[in-house]
């Protein structure tokens, strides 16, 4: 199976004790850090060493999903000084921004990989497919297999109807949802709780996890919202979380 632990469960910023956007995907004993938004390297070593990470993947780079690359870059390094385990961690990004992308790259602690959009990507168990999604800047979904089970994250994105055979069949659609149902996202480049509903149901998935999250309002309304067109699974993302896919 594969393993999801959610580290950060917040859009814009994290919210107090919290992170912003962050994920482990673990198989085979293989773990693959989905993004590394504010706060995320603090939560994470609840549950892993960050020398423990065998790749990171970032969907684009606004704070709230990268914030943290320098200092997860600085753990590393701190842990080479006082081990002198050297261990070099590839971060796969995209490379629209030359700028960010040049960040993910330090000293030989950390290696900026770009990946391709249109291929295929291998990185450990997992193949990864990507899907460019409606936001203020370059940003990518990622679909991603291995062992047989099929793992969707939506990224950043105003709802798009290329996501529903994007997320075709997942076992688990990890979804951003930053709007409340009465509210319009698209301007901004996010989803509302019945764009995703409307996702998670056309696209057939078996789980559905709302991520990404508002810092107003009733959560438990994404829920009863998204549930109006979706009839499986919903939950709301939380700190500590463990999924298996």
């Amino acid at each position: 199976f594969l393993k999801l632990t959610i580290i950060g469960p917040w859009g814009g910023y994290p919210k107090v004790n919290e992170a912003s956007a962050g994920y482990i995907l673990e198989h085979d004993d293989f773990n693959l850090l989905i993004d590394c938004g504010s706060g995320v390297l603090s939560k994470l070593q609840q549950y892993i060493k960050p020398t423990d990470l065998d790749a990171c993947i970032i969907s684009h780079y606004h704070p709230d999903h990268n914030a943290d690359i320098g200092v997860l870059q600085h753990a590393l390094l701190i842990d080479m000084y006082l081990t002198g385990n050297k261990k070099t961690l590839p971060i796969y990004g995209h490379d629209f921004d030359k700028e960010s992308f040049a960040k993910l790259s330090y000293k030989d602690i950390t290696i900026g990989i770009a990946y391709d959009p249109e291929n295929e990507l291998k990185i450990g168990p997992f193949s990864i497919r990507f899907l460019r999604t409606v936001h203020p800047v370059p940003c990518f979904s990622f679909r991603i297999e291995a062992d047989g089970k099929v793992f969707v994250f939506t990224g950043d994105s105003a709802f798009q109807e290329a996501f529903i055979d994007f997320a075709k069949d997942a076992a688990l659609l990890l979804s951003e949802c930053n709007f409340y149902g009465n509210m319009d996202g698209s301007r901004a480049g996010h989803m509302n709780s019945r764009d995703v509903g409307k996702l998670a149901d056309q696209a057939q998935v078996q789980r559905l996890i709302l991520t990404h999250l508002p810092h107003y309002g009733n959560l438990e309304q994404l829920v009863s919202e998204a549930g109006e067109r979706y009839k499986g699974p919903i939950h709301l993302a939380k700190l500590g979380d463990i999924w298996k896919i």
